[in-house]
């Protein structure tokens, strides 16, 4: 069994790496794609189907929470690399609930987009240029890595109300400027029709359910994907560490990451080695394991 603890070869550690790399590339790209999205906004200056256009483009709930999931998900890419790097990748809890926050955002532009602005203003027109990764790319791809390959925090009920933030703030400066201020007067004209093809009272009274939906729903699907991950995972551990030392197991693993790594700055897979433990039923302390990994991180070699 020394074998399998070996930095790369573990199955266990294997996948804990095939997942890290899903999520890298999945936050990549859509990092990417905000930011082809929005540099093409900023650099239009003028478009007769749209007025805010150029630096006035900040003022859609379209860019601005694009670009909220474009920081959720470069904020997730030096875990991944690190993961990648040392073979134990886990996000912290908190990235995870902003990125359900983001990708909540996301969501309710890709269904205001799909079901009020389409139909008015025609697909093509809402799923084109720049709006073709804003609208349409950029959501799709977010609630796929979200779901899919973000597996490191299950959402509590709690944190899903977290996701009304971003709307509520934006619903409230967007009444301001077209309501109370309006164009006339410097603010801005009704673009998502809000207020002129939708009754105010509606637009008001819908827009948080709606986006708590979506949340609940975004919840559901990452936290179903999370479930089965860890019971795959549970399956390969009972399959890898069946009859074995797991503390041996753990030594050796620490060994190999020493030999890999080359630093003294250790990071002790503590999700790794309690999962180890709590999927093989092995009468292991998780501290315990903890302590042989680090006792044998810094043994003499």
């Amino acid at each position: 069994m020394a074998g399998k603890g070996m930095h790369g070869k573990d199955p266990v550690i294997r996948s804990n790496r095939i997942q890290c790399l899903f999520a890298l590339i999945g936050a990549f790209v859509v990092a990417v794609c905000v930011c082809i999205g929005v540099t093409m906004n900023l650099t239009t200056l003028f478009d007769e189907n749209f007025d805010h256009m150029g630096i006035r483009t900040f003022c859609m709930f379209t860019v601005d929470s694009n670009i909220l999931a474009g920081v959720t998900m470069l904020l997730c890419l030096p875990y991944t690399v690190d993961g990648l790097r040392t073979g134990y990748y886990h996000l912290p809890d908190w990235i995870v609930v902003l990125m359900h926050v983001a990708v909540t955002a996301v969501s309710l532009t890709f269904l205001v987009s799909l079901c009020i602005l389409a139909p008015v203003k025609g697909f093509v027109l809402i799923f084109t240029g720049s709006r073709f990764f804003l609208h349409g790319v950029c959501p799709i791809l977010s609630i796929l890595t979200f779901c899919c390959f973000i597996k490191s925090h299950l959402i509590r009920l709690g944190e899903s109300f977290l996701a009304l933030i971003p709307v509520a703030i934006y619903a409230g400066v967007y009444l301001v400027m077209v309501v109370c201020i309006g164009e006339e007067k410097g603010g801005w004209n009704d673009f998502y029709g809000f207020a002129t093809r939708i009754p105010l009272w509606i637009s008001l009274t819908a827009i948080l359910p709606l986006t708590y939906g979506i949340a609940a729903l975004l919840r559901l699907g990452h936290d179903k994907c999370c479930l089965g991950q860890r019971k795959k995972d549970a399956e390969l551990c009972r399959q890898t560490y069946a009859g074995a030392d797991l503390g041996e197991v753990v030594e050796n693993m620490a060994r190999s990451h020493k030999k890999t790594l080359k630093t003294e700055n250790l990071v002790i897979p503590t999700q790794i080695i309690r999962h180890m433990i709590g999927s093989t039923g092995e009468d292991l302390d998780p501290a315990e394991g903890c302590r042989r990994y680090l006792e044998a991180y810094l043994e003499e070699s």
